[in-house]
């Protein structure tokens, strides 16, 4: 029996701001940003935070990134603090190991995924996977009144 998905109904002026928060704000969350802006961006903006900033995205991140989704994260994107982005309307977690970054939003989810930092291809390739289908539940999801 498949579960019935919850809509997600707000007011909207313009597009919904998502916020996916991580920690250190540099690989799942940076994969989500940059797969909401390839493939959501018609129904809201993607933006992505942490509070324990490292100084680059991670380097298999970006490089299956390129490979799978033609994406440069590095050209777009860096690490940036949760008060450096947007007052967002949707706070996505990640699925933080230890305690996710305080955000608020008028809705939350967790996604609860593992960080592939330090696994292999397959791994981050799962991950990946993971998070594009996420995107698009996301995507159908999201109402605006």
């Amino acid at each position: 029996m498949q579960k019935k998905k919850k809509n997600i109904f707000m007011k909207c002026t313009g597009k919904p701001k998502v916020v996916f928060v991580c920690v250190h704000n540099s690989c799942r969350s940076q994969i989500a940003e940059a797969l909401g802006k390839k493939l959501a961006s018609d129904v809201f903006e993607s933006y992505s935070g942490g509070t324990e900033l490292k100084n680059r995205i991670n380097r298999d991140a970006v490089r299956l990134m390129k490979d799978i989704h033609s994406i440069d994260m590095e050209k777009e994107q860096h690490p940036k603090m949760i008060f450096d982005i947007p007052e967002p309307d949707i706070v996505i977690k990640m699925g933080c190991n230890a305690v996710c970054p305080p955000v608020e939003g008028s809705y939350e989810e967790d996604w609860g995924l593992d960080d592939p930092t330090g696994k292999d291809d397959e791994t981050f390739i799962k991950v990946i996977n993971a998070i594009e289908g996420k995107i698009m539940e996301l995507k159908e999801k999201i109402s605006c009144q």
